[in-house]
C-alpha cells in the first residue's frame, strides 16, 4: 500500500511541476504508470511464466495431436498443423497477457491507488495511455519471446520479416489492451472481468482463423471470422512467418490496417469511458 502511495504521489509532484507544460505533464505522466505497470508484473513470477507456458503447451499438445493430418491452404499440400497453429499460439500468448494486465486497473481502484492518479493535474488521454502502453510493451515481449520456438519449425527470419511480425504483435497488443482498459474500467469485481473474458474475448480468438482455416468454414462462421479484428492479426503473422500458406484473401497491407484502425478505435473507446466514468472506492 505504501508502494502504491508513493507512486501516486510522485506521479502528482511531477505532474504539478508541469502545470504550464500539459503535453509534456500528460506524457510524464503516462511513462510513470508505463513503468509501475512493467515493474508490478515481472515481480510476480509465476504470472510471466504462467501466461507463456499455458499457450506453449496448449500448441505443443494440439499441433502434436492434429500433426501431418491437418491440410492447409495456400497449394502446399498437406501441411503440419503445429505450422498452421503457431501464430494462433503467438496471438493467444499477447491476448492473456494484454487483458489480464488491465485487471491491474481494478485493483488500482481497490486499492485507492487509481483515484490518487486521478485528482493528478493530469489529463485522462495521459492515465489511458501510460496503463495501455504498459500492458502492451509486456504483452509484446512475451510475444516475441514465442518466437525462439521458430527455428525448430524450419523457420529463419530476415530483418524485414522479423520487423513485420514486431509490428503486427505491437498493433494486436496494443488494440487488445486498449480493450482490456475499456472493459476492466467500468468494472469493480475481478469475478465479473473474468466472466466478460470467458463470454466475450476468447471467442474473439477461437473465431480468427487461429485453430482453423477460413476455407471450409460453414457460411455463418466464415462470416464471423472475415468481420472479426483479430483475424487480420493472426493472417498478418501467418502470410510473414508461412508466406507461401497464407489465405489470399487477406493481403498483408490490409490486415496492418484492419489492425492499426481496431488499435485506433479501442484507444479511442477506452480514452471515452475514462472521461464519463469517475471513479469511486470499492463498497
Amino acid at each position: 500500500m505504501a508502494s502504491h502511495s508513493q507512486a501516486a504521489t510522485e506521479l502528482r509532484v511531477r505532474s504539478g511541476g508541469l502545470r504550464m507544460g500539459s503535453a509534456l505533464a500528460g506524457a510524464l505522466a503516462a511513462a510513470t504508470l508505463w513503468w509501475r505497470e512493467v515493474v508490478r508484473f515481472y515481480r510476480q513470477r509465476a504470472r510471466v511464466m504462467g501466461v507463456i507456458a499455458s499457450p506453449v503447451l496448449f500448441w505443443l499438445v494440439i499441433g502434436s495431436g492434429f500433426g501431418t493430418s491437418f491440410r492447409g491452404d495456400g497449394g502446399r499440400g498437406s501441411q503440419h498443423y503445429l505450422d498452421y497453429f503457431f501464430p494462433g499460439a503467438l496471438v493467444m500468448i499477447v491476448l492473456f497477457t494484454s487483458i489480464f494486465t488491465m485487471m491491474s486497473v481494478i485493483e488500482d481502484r481497490r486499492e485507492g491507488f487509481l483515484l490518487s492518479v486521478l485528482v493528478a493535474p493530469v489529463h485522462r488521454w495521459a492515465i489511458v495511455l501510460g496503463k495501455v502502453l504498459g500492458g502492451t510493451s509486456l504483452a509484446a515481449a512475451q510475444g516475441l519471446i514465442f518466437l525462439v520456438f521458430t527455428p525448430a519449425l524450419g523457420i529463419h527470419f530476415t530483418l524485414a520479416q522479423l520487423g513485420f511480425v514486431a509490428l503486427t504483435v505491437v498493433l494486436i497488443a496494443f488494440a487488445l489492451t486498449a480493450l482490456g482498459f475499456a472493459i476492466a474500467w467500468p468494472m469493480d469485481s475481478t469475478q465479473a472481468f473474468h466472466a466478460v473474458i470467458n463470454l466475450f474475448l476468447i471467442p474473439l480468438w477461437l473465431l480468427s482463423g487461429a485453430l482453423f482455416p477460413l476455407t471450409g468454414a460453414s457460411g455463418w462462421i466464415r462470416a464471423l471470422i472475415r468481420v472479426n479484428p483479430l483475424t487480420y492479426g493472426v493472417e498478418a503473422l501467418r502470410r510473414v512467418i508461412f508466406p507461401a500458406s497464407a489465405l489470399p484473401d487477406f493481403p498483408l497491407g490490409l490486415s496492418l490496417g484492419v489492425l492499426a484502425a481496431f488499435a485506433a478505435a479501442m484507444f479511442v473507446l477506452a480514452f471515452i469511458l475514462a472521461e464519463r466514468r469517475s471513479t469511486r472506492p470499492a463498497a
